[in-house]
């Protein structure tokens, strides 16, 4: 796992301390989550118009109608995930612009993360790099599909929203696995899936607002 990010001036400091206390308000209380993204330089992932907004408590556009999910989002969602046990085997589907995936490679030293604009994992790419997080696998793919080759996961997380769970991703999760993904069209919520000896076991979360999962490469 990395624990140090270069790359930050005192008023980048001052503002991410202040978006750590947001989300305390906001109700995370898993402090290695809050460490984690703590650890992260979120002004490195978004375009250098939005820098001065980078922490903010909001999402931000990365071109090809893709954005950047708000921090509260990304804690919630690992939040939910860490819940009385450690990552593990970790899948990120929609990797965009890096952010989320080095905000994982805080907590686990597996990080898998899938992207299907090309442009965006190049930036994503170069992103990591210039953090020097350098325990995260991209690959260039259709996240509805997942990464068989790397398969079971102990985790899944999926940062753009499926009509259905993907089934491909259903039979990549390890036994005692969790995945969590927003789940709906116009209306969405996230959703938590655990697979368990007996099956499939889904909890209804959060209401939610993400970019469609979409099928194939770009």
């Amino acid at each position: 796992m990395s624990r140090g990010v270069p790359g930050i001036g005192m008023t980048s400091q001052r503002t991410r301390t202040r978006m750590i206390e947001r989300l305390r308000d906001q109700g995370i209380r898993d402090e290695q989550v809050l460490a984690a993204i703590a650890a992260v330089p979120r002004h490195v992932f978004v375009e250098e118009a939005l820098a001065s907004r980078a922490y903010e408590d909001t999402a931000l556009p990365l071109g090809h109608q893709q954005t950047i999910s708000q921090p509260f989002i990304v804690a919630r969602m690992i939040e939910v995930l860490r819940a009385g046990r450690e990552l593990g085997k970790t899948l990120e589907i929609g990797a965009g612009c890096g952010y989320q995936a080095a905000v994982l490679a805080q907590l686990t030293d597996e990080v898998y993360a899938l992207e299907r604009i090309e442009p965006l994992l190049a930036k994503a790419k170069l992103n990591l790099r210039a953090i020097q997080q350098f325990n995260v696998r991209l690959k260039y793919a259709d996240g509805q599909f997942g990464l068989p080759e790397a398969a079971p996961f102990d985790t899944i997380i999926v940062a753009a929203a499926a009509s259905r769970v993907p089934p491909a991703l259903l039979q990549q999760l390890a036994l005692g696995g969790r995945m969590i993904l927003p789940l709906g069209t116009s209306e969405q919520y996230l959703a938590l899936i655990e697979r368990r000896a007996e099956g499939f076991v889904e909890s209804r979360l959060d209401s939610v607002r993400f970019v469609p999962l979409l099928s194939g490469v770009e």
